[in-house]
């Protein structure tokens, strides 16, 4: 589990590509304020949601399976029930880390993940974290 500075710090220097898994399209919904904010800063955005076709202008994808270029980020905005089939599929198409935001706290999913040899964040804000580091 990544928690210290120079991690999270290296973890979004080698990141370039980050699926979104539950953005959403409404602009005001802290998943698509996010991930406008991460394609600011120069990173590749795939919306991962299986409600919608396109999101800010980028094809949407109904599950990480689908996406068809590699992932290296996998940035989740769901429940925490919900994150331990993504982190299978994370695992299946082989992202290098997973990152679960503000509130979703699933420490089983998490060290699955780890034990994928996943890099891991929980329970931190991939915007919060970039502005403050960066």
């Amino acid at each position: 589990m990544i928690d210290d500075d120079a991690g999270l710090r290296s973890l979004l220097e080698s990141t370039r590509t980050i699926a979104v898994v539950g953005m959403s399209a409404n602009p005001d919904r802290p998943s698509n304020e996010v991930a406008q904010y991460l394609r600011r800063a120069g990173y590749t955005i795939i919306p991962v949601n299986p409600a919608c076709t396109e999101i800010l202008g980028e094809k949407c994808y109904p599950s990480l399976r689908e996406v068809p270029v590699p992932i290296d980020m996998v940035d989740v905005f769901r429940k925490p029930e919900e994150v331990m089939p993504i982190v299978d599929d994370a695992i299946a198409v082989g992202a290098r880390s997973l990152w679960l935001q503000l509130g979703v706290i699933a420490p089983d999913a998490a060290t699955h993940a780890e034990t994928a040899g996943l890099n891991v964040v929980m329970d931190r804000c991939t915007k919060i974290e970039h502005r403050r580091l960066f």
